[in-house]
């Protein structure tokens, strides 16, 4: 897990967003046809309508939080669902309290 991967990740409002509205999908998202909220993840179309901006735009966001290791994508049928990588999250708090 790189440090600056996971900070330059948290450096962006709408990725803030991102992983906040992760923490409690059934919350802030509707339900899906595919997929469980909480077992498989958000649809990255779900939270593109969210966010109020393009799918390709959405999935870049997406992309720089899966490379830090927020989160976690997973295929099922054409969709990619997204979920908080809980271990990983807490392994990057363990270290940004060493600094």
């Amino acid at each position: 897990m790189p440090l600056p991967d996971a900070l330059r990740a948290l450096s962006n409002d709408k990725r803030l967003a991102i992983l906040e509205w992760l923490k409690d999908p059934r919350a802030h998202f509707p339900p899906q046809v595919d997929g469980d909220l909480v077992k498989d993840g958000v649809c990255g179309v779900f939270i593109a309508e969210k966010l109020g901006i393009s799918q390709p735009t959405a999935s870049e966001h997406l992309r720089v939080l899966a490379q830090a290791g927020l989160i976690r994508g997973k295929r099922i049928k054409q969709w990619t669902f997204y979920k908080r990588d809980e271990p990983k999250i807490a392994e990057i708090k363990r270290a940004l309290k060493e600094i």
